[in-house]
């Protein structure tokens, strides 16, 4: 009943809206009018691509940061472990608005950060970061790295280190025995704090808004303009419609690749 409250119900009615057409004077009908897809994806792909570029970009970079800090943790963190990650998920207790808002105010031409630095000329008077790919890729990393963190933790977590001592007693060196043994019983960890990161953050709109320009644009923007701003109800509807066909298409994918037996491992961690 939950689940057809909050989550059948909301799409077959985002559906139905996708295929009507009217306005909001005169309200909408159904006319199973399926021409808003081929329209969304002809005037808006390159925000399409935009959005699967920063999301993945920004997946990729919260591996990269979230392994070596989740390693550190479960295997020597000691007793302390609650502790770092309390730290990691502190910033977090601050709303996803704010804390995007702050690094907007960081991150300014003339900020605590930038400001300096021209002023004492280590960097040029027009060097920016705002408004910039980099900028927008940084806050979405950011604003997702908890959910990359936590995941690798507990898959972790859960490894028997006597299984790292005895490839240590079959002779493998310490890279050795990390590339066969702990990294391969991580996976699950790292393939569903993938999935908890790429497709928020392809989906997010508050980044390219607050730290992006007009060039750094996101499908999530458009359909925020569609709804908010244009009133054009179908339309957004219908582009939220192919992100959703997009990023199942790739979750399946990256489903069959991984198999369904892991699939249910890292969901389980």
């Amino acid at each position: 009943m939950w689940l057809t409250v909050f989550f059948a119900m909301p799409l077959i009615f985002l559906l139905s809206m996708s295929l009507q057409t009217g306005n909001v004077t005169s309200g909408f009908t159904v006319t199973w009018h399926f021409a808003e897809y081929a329209l969304g994806l002809q005037s808006y792909g390159p925000q399409f691509l935009r959005s699967l570029y920063y999301g993945g970009a920004a997946t990729v970079l919260c591996i990269l940061l979230s392994y070596p800090t989740a390693y550190w943790i479960a295997f020597k963190g000691g007793t302390r472990k609650s502790t770092y990650l309390f730290l990691i998920l502190l910033p977090f207790f601050v709303s996803f608005v704010l804390r995007t808002i702050s690094w907007q105010y960081i991150l300014a031409d003339n900020g605590i950060v930038l400001g300096p630095l021209k002023s004492a000329g280590l960097l040029p008077e027009n060097f920016r970061i705002l408004a910039t790919t980099g900028a927008v890729i940084g806050g979405l990393t950011y604003n997702y790295l908890p959910f990359m963190v936590l995941p690798i933790y507990v898959a972790l977590e859960r490894i028997d280190y006597r299984v790292v001592e005895a490839a240590h007693d079959l002779y493998a060196n310490r890279f050795e025995a990390f590339r066969r043994v702990v990294l391969p019983l991580s996976l699950p960890g790292v393939f569903a704090g993938v999935l908890l990161n790429f497709v928020p953050a392809a989906s997010d709109y508050v980044n390219a808004q607050v730290l992006g320009g007009p060039n750094n644009t996101m499908i999530g923007n458009i359909i925020q303009d569609q709804y908010l701003y244009n009133s054009n109800y179908p339309m957004g509807a219908a582009l939220s419609f192919t992100l959703m066909a997009f990023l199942l298409i790739g979750i399946f994918a990256y489903a069959k690749a991984l198999g369904t037996e892991n699939v249910l491992e890292a969901a389980a961690a």
